[in-house]
């Protein structure tokens, strides 16, 4: 089985540098901000056993923190274990759409990311609606966070109903991939992804020791086709995520399915 992680990035300085990520390096203990090569990256995915990530962009209100073209060299550096994930300016809807169309048709990427608290507007605002349409059109999921914001922004673009539910019901062709579980709205992003056959859920920013316990029942039961590992590396490494994932009680199907059949079903990775 070749463990699949969902949600990464490999960062550059100026996505270290952010302000809104000081929460974060006060979580870690981190006094300086580290130059992080490749094969770090690389080096931490090896050191758990993942043999495939899916390195995103990102885009923000002011520009792009890490950019199309450098995850494109990521990915052309180590095709056989980096899976290329777009971002674009939302703030220009028709710039942004011909982007993705470009990441698809020309770089090969498997999805797009938003991250709307980096925004400030919730996933139902209007600005999305063009990209959502073109992801139905090229064939690839949406992918965002939910839940409480870690970095020092606000958590409200996170609330999974109504903004999410609204997106679902809207879009019902679109494949959603909602990161970093849903809390404290767990009951609410596995609500959706009950109610919405698109809909799914990864387990990026969670170490599997802190999955609360109604999330670890919707993996073993109703939801082990609906969750997806991720770990929001270089946040947590991925050895840290996985530590615990055999106390989950998930059996091997589920297992099989949460490590990497559901990330290679939705993302389409044996295309």
């Amino acid at each position: 089985m070749r463990i699949v992680d969902a949600w990464m990035q490999h960062p550059t300085r100026r996505f270290l540098e952010q302000p809104f990520f000081e929460s974060l390096r006060r979580w870690a203990r981190q006094d300086e901000i580290p130059d992080v090569p490749l094969s770090m990256t690389l080096g931490a995915m090896d050191e758990a056993g993942v043999g495939l990530g899916l390195v995103a962009a990102w885009w923000g209100p002011h520009g792009a923190l890490i950019d199309n073209d450098e995850v494109a060299s990521f990915v052309r550096q180590h095709p056989d274990r980096l899976v290329g994930v777009a971002s674009v300016d939302l703030s220009r809807p028709m710039d942004a759409v011909r982007e993705l169309r470009r990441c698809v048709r020309d770089l090969g990427f498997r999805a797009l990311r938003i991250v709307p608290w980096l925004w400030g507007w919730p996933p139902d605002d209007r600005r999305y609606y063009p990209l959502y349409a073109e992801c139905v059109e090229l064939g690839v999921p949406f992918c965002l966070q939910v839940g409480h914001t870690g970095p020092l922004m606000s958590s409200e673009t996170g609330r999974p109903i109504p903004y999410l539910e609204n997106v679902a019901l809207e879009f019902p062709e679109l494949q959603i991939v909602a990161g970093h579980i849903g809390a404290p709205w767990t009951q609410e992003i596995i609500s959706l992804a009950t109610k919405f056959p698109n809909l799914y859920i990864d387990t990026s920013a969670y170490k599997a020791t802190r999955y609360p316990a109604d999330f670890v029942e919707f993996m073993r039961g109703r939801g082990s086709k609906k969750v997806l590992f991720g770990t929001n590396y270089p946040m947590l490494t991925p050895s840290a995520c996985l530590e615990g994932v055999e106390a989950l009680g998930l059996s091997e199907e589920a297992e099989q399915l949460f490590l990497s059949g559901n990330a290679v079903r939705v993302f389409k990775l044996e295309d």
